[in-house]
C-alpha cells in the first residue's frame, strides 16, 4: 500500500463526518497521475507555495502602503497568519487541514499592489475583485497556464470573502480565519504605527474578546470551535460575532478609511490610473503571459491582470520609468 492510501485511511478513521476527504475530491480540470506520497490537496498546497504569485506577496501591502520597516505586515505575512489560524480551527473541528492550508495559502494570490487601495483604484477602471482575481491566477495566469488545482481549493479561494459561501467547511474555516487575522494584526500594526493606542479600542468588544492581541485571537478561535463542534457548520456565537463586528467597524472608521495610513491613497489612485491607461494604449508592451489572452478576455482585463500581478515596488518602478523625467546623460 502506498503512502497516499495510508493517508486516505487515516482521514477516514479520524476526520469528522463533515470533513472533505481527499479521496473524494471533485478533481482537476486537467487530470493528473496521482502521487504515491501526497493527496491531491497536499499537492495543491505545494503548488501554491512554489508559485511566483505566492512569492510576490512579500512585497504587497497589507494596510500600510509600501512600508519601509519590516515590522509591519505584508500580504505574505497576512497569508501565513490566516493559514495558521485556519489550520487551528480546522484541526480542532477534525476537518481536512491539508485542504484548509491550501485554500488559505492561495486566497490572496490575485491581490493588487498597495492592498485594498490598489484594488479600489483598479476597480474604477475594470470590474475587479481580488478573490475572483485569485481564482483567475490559479486557473489561468500563473505560469501562463494556471496551477490546475482541485475544485475544492479553487472554490475556497473564490469564496474566502465574508459575503460568499464556500462549498466546504474547510473553506468556511479560511473565511473565518481571514477575518480574525486581519482585524487583529491590523490593530497590532496600527498601534505600532502610532495611529491608535490600545486604550482607544472600544471597551465593549474588548471586554468580550480580550485586552491583548493573543487573547482576542484565542477567544475568537475557541468560540468557533466550541459552538461549531459536530454541527456541520463553522460559525461564531452571537456574543463573540457581535463584538468582532463592532471591532471591525471601529477599524474601518478609524484606520482603513480615515487615518494617516490612507494619506497615500490618492497617490495610489494616480499610479494605478496612469499605468492602466498607458498599457491600455501600448498593448504591445504587455508581457506575453498577459498579452496572449487579449483575444479571449479583452484588453482591459489583460491590462488589469498585469497591474494586479505587480508588487508595490514594481508598480512604483514602472511608474517612474514611464512618467518621471530621467537625468540626461551625454554619450
Amino acid at each position: 500500500m502506498d503512502i497516499r492510501h495510508r493517508i486516505y485511511e487515516n482521514e477516514e478513521a479520524t476526520l469528522s463526518k463533515y470533513a472533505t476527504l481527499a479521496k473524494h475530491t471533485k478533481g482537476r480540470v486537467h487530470p493528473m497521475e496521482e502521487s504515491p506520497v501526497r493527496t491531491e490537496f497536499m499537492r495543491d498546497r505545494d503548488r501554491i507555495t512554489h508559485s511566483e504569485s505566492f512569492r510576490m506577496l512579500k512585497d504587497k501591502t497589507q494596510v500600510f502602503i509600501n512600508p519601509s520597516e519590516s515590522r509591519f505586515r505584508t500580504r505574505l505575512t497576512h497569508t501565513l497568519e490566516v493559514s495558521q489560524i485556519a489550520r487551528t480551527i480546522s484541526r480542532a473541528l477534525r476537518l481536512n487541514d491539508d485542504l484548509t492550508e491550501a485554500i488559505a495559502l492561495g486566497h490572496d494570490l490575485g491581490h493588487t499592489p498597495f492592498g485594498h487601495a490598489g484594488e479600489r483604484a483598479l476597480a474604477k477602471k475594470v470590474s475587479f475583485e481580488h478573490n475572483r482575481q485569485s481564482r483567475r491566477v490559479v486557473e489561468k495566469l500563473e505560469g501562463g497556464r494556471g496551477l490546475n488545482l482541485t475544485f475544492e481549493v479553487r472554490d475556497g479561494i473564490l469564496n474566502h470573502k465574508r459575503s460568499t459561501t464556500p462549498a466546504t467547511l474547510e473553506g468556511f474555516a479560511v473565511n473565518m480565519a481571514d477575518k480574525i487575522a486581519y482585524i487583529n494584526h491590523d490593530i497590532d500594526d496600527s498601534v505600532r504605527a502610532g495611529i491608535i493606542t490600545v486604550e482607544d479600542l472600544p471597551r465593549g468588544p474588548i471586554s468580550v474578546l480580550g485586552y491583548t492581541h493573543g487573547q482576542r485571537i484565542n477567544t475568537m478561535i475557541t468560540d468557533i470551535v466550541e459552538i461549531s463542534a459536530d454541527t456541520g457548520r463553522v460559525f461564531m456565537s452571537d456574543r463573540v460575532k457581535n463584538a468582532t463586528d463592532e471591532l471591525r467597524t471601529y477599524m474601518f472608521e478609524t484606520v482603513y478609511m480615515n487615518s494617516a495610513a490612507m494619506e497615500e491613497e490618492e497617490k495610489v489612485n494616480t499610479v494605478i490610473d496612469m499605468l492602466f491607461d498607458y498599457y491600455r494604449n501600448h498593448l504591445n508592451e504587455l508581457p506575453a503571459v498577459y498579452a496572449g489572452n487579449i483575444d479571449e478576455d479583452g484588453p482591459d482585463v489583460c491590462v488589469a491582470d498585469y497591474i494586479a500581478s505587480m508588487s508595490d515596488r514594481c508598480a512604483v518602478e514602472r511608474f517612474e520609468e514611464l512618467f518621471v523625467p530621467h537625468n540626461w546623460t551625454h554619450l
